[in-house]
C-alpha cells in the first residue's frame, strides 16, 4: 500500500496491521503500579495505535510532515472513544513516539536527540549503553526484540544504499546529520544484532574546542599557520578521541578559494568551505562486485584538479597513494589515523604501504613518509572523558633508516582533582620547528616566544 488509508478517504484505524508492526512505548520502565492513570492510558493508546496502523505503508511515504499528519489524525480519531482526557502535550508525545518508530531510530531516538550523548551502543535488543560527556552508562530503554532492532538497522542502512543480511552481516553507514553507524548481525554477533552510533560533534569549531580546554591558543595559532602554509598534517588518536572533530575545526583555516576533495568510508566530514567535492567508498554488491576502495578514490581525485585531498581516515593501501599525492604537488592535505602516539602513527603508515602490495624497501617507505608529512597532531580521550590534543609533533626528516621527529607542544598531566578530573597544562617544549621559515615565506609570522624561547 503506497499511500495511507486517510489519503484514500478511509478510517485510519481500519487499516490492516502487519505482523511485525508492533513497538514498545519508549522509556516506560516503571511498573504499572507506579504509573498515573493518564500514563497507563497513554501506554494503552500507544500499543493499540501501533497494532492498528499500517506502519509499513507509512514508511513508504517520503514526506515526514505527511506521516506526522496521518498519525496525528489516527490518534485524534482513537481518542474520541476514550473517556480519560489527555492534554495536547500528551497527545503530541504519543504522536512523537510513533514517529520515532516510523521514521526515526525507535527506542534510542531520545538519546540521539540529546546533545550531550556522543555514542549510542546497542549490544543487543535489551542492553543499551550511551556515552554522555565522556562517560559510559547503561540506560533502561530496550528494543522489543531482535526483529525490532534489526528493522531499525535496516532502515538506517537502506537510506544510504547499503544492506545488511546474512550474506553481508557487517555494514558502515551514516545518518543524515553525518553521524557514523556500524552494525553487525548474526551469525557474526552471537547475542543478536549490534548497533553502534558515533554522534557527529556538530558545531564544535576552534572556539568551542578552546572553551572546552581541548588545546591552547598557541596550539591553535600554530595549526592555523600550518594549514594556511599548506603543510601536510596527520591527526592521530584512538577511537572516540576527537580526530574527526579536530579535522573539521582545522578545515576552517583553509582559504576559501581552494578546491577540496574528501575521501571517506562513511561520509562524516563537514568542511566549512564552499568548494568541496565529497567522495565515499562503496562495498561490494550481493554478487561480490562493484566494490570501490579508498585507494581507487584517491587515484581518481588526482584527476579532478584538487588543491587539497582530505582522507577522513587512512586505513589501508590508500596511505601510499595519499603520500605520493602529498609529494607531487598536493601539499596541505589532511587526514586521520588510528594510533596511540605520533611515532606509532608513522609505524602504521609503513604497515599500510605494505598493504598496498608494493615491494618497497623499508628505507624507501620511510623516505616517502618523511618527505610527505610535516606534522602529526596526537589527540586522546583522557580517563575523565575529556578529549585533548596531547602533542603536536614535527616530522623533521631521516637519520639513517629512522624517521626523525620532535615535539613542539605537549600536554603534561600533573594529577587528578577530587572530582576525578585530569589536571595538567599545555606546554611548549622550547623547540622552534624547522618549518618556521616555510611558514614565514607563506606570510605566517609566528612569535618566537610561543615556542617557549626567548625573543632575543
Amino acid at each position: 500500500m503506497a499511500v495511507s488509508a486517510v489519503a484514500n478517504g478511509l478510517d485510519p484505524l481500519d487499516v490492516v496491521p502487519k505482523a511485525e508492526a508492533t513497538a514498545t512505548f519508549i522509556a516506560r520502565t516503571k511498573s504499572s503500579n507506579d504509573l498515573s492513570a493518564v500514563d497507563r492510558l497513554k501506554i494503552e493508546i500507544h500499543h493499540k495505535l501501533i497494532s492498528r496502523l499500517d506502519l509499513e505503508a507509512l514508511e513508504q511515504m517520503k514526506d515526514e510532515a505527511e506521516v506526522s499528519l496521518q498519525i496525528r489524525l489516527a490518534v485524534t480519531e482513537f481518542l474520541r472513544t476514550e473517556s480519560t482526557p489527555l492534554s495536547q502535550a500528551e497527545r503530541d508525545e504519543i504522536v512523537e513516539h510513533v514517529l520515532w518508530e516510523v521514521v526515526g531510530l525507535g527506542p534510542i531516538e531520545p538519546y540521539f536527540r540529546d546533545p550531550l550523548v556522543t555514542d549510542i551502543l546497542v549490544n543487543n535488543a535489551h542492553s543499551i549503553f550511551v556515552e554522555r560527556q565522556g562517560k559510559l552508562e547503561r540506560v533502561s530503554t530496550e528494543f522489543r526484540n531482535d526483529a525490532h532492532l534489526l528493522a531499525v538497522i535496516d532502515r538506517i542502512v537502506s537510506r544510504v544504499g547499503r544492506r545488511v543480511d546474512e550474506s553481508s552481516p557487517m555494514v558502515d553507514a551514516r545518518l543524515p546529520d553525518g553521524s557514523r553507524v556500524n552494525a553487525i548481525i548474526p551469525p557474526l554477533s552471537l547475542d543478536g544484532p549490534v548497533l553502534s552510533i558515533r554522534r557527529f560533534g556538530a558545531g564544535l569549531g576552534v572556539r568551542q574546542l578552546l572553551e572546552l580546554g581541548a588545546l591552547s591558543p598557541e596550539m591553535v595559532q600554530l595549526l592555523a599557520g600550518c594549514v594556511r602554509a599548506r603543510l601536510s598534517v596527520l591527526i592521530s588518536g584512538g577511537t572516540g578521541s576527537g580526530k574527526t572533530t579536530l579535522l573539521n575545526a582545522m578545515s576552517s583555516f583553509i582559504p576559501s578559494g581552494e578546491r577540496l576533495i574528501t575521501i571517506e568510508d562513511a561520509a562524516e566530514l563537514r568542511l566549512q568551505q564552499a568548494h568541496v567535492v565529497r567522495l565515499e567508498t562503496r562495498p561490494p554488491n550481493a554478487e561480490g562486485r562493484g566494490e570501490v576502495l579508498a585507494r581507487d578514490l584517491v587515484k581518481n581525485a588526482l584527476r579532478m584538479r584538487p588543491d587539497r585531498i582530505i582522507v577522513g581516515e587512512v586505513r589501508s593501501g590508500e596511505a601510499l597513494d595519499m603520500l605520493q599525492a602529498m609529494n607531487t604537488g598536493h601539499e596541505g592535505s589532511l587526514g586521520t589515523i588510528h594510533a596511540n602516539s605520533a611515532r606509532d602513527a608513522i609505524a602504521r603508515l609503513e604497515t599500510m604501504i605494505l598493504m598496498a602490495g608494493t615491494q618497497l624497501p623499508i628505507r624507501a617507505m620511510r623516505e616517502q613518509v618523511a618527505s610527505a608529512l610535516d606534522l602529526v597532531v596526537q589527540v586522546q580521550r583522557l580517563s575523565d572523558g575529556t578529549r585533548r590534543v596531547i602533542g603536536i609533533t614535527e616530522v623533521t626528516g631521516m637519520e639513517g633508516d629512522i624517521v626523525t621527529m620532535q615535539d613542539i607542544f605537549v600536554f603534561r598531566r600533573t594529577g587528578m582533582s577530587p572530582e576525578g578530573r585530569v589536571i595538567g597544562q599545555f606546554m611548549a617544549t622550547g623547540v622552534r620547528p624547522m618549518f618556521a621559515e616555510q611558514l614565514k615565506l607563506a606570510g605566517v609570522d609566528l612569535p618566537v616566544g610561543m615556542f617557549g624561547l626567548s625573543a632575543s
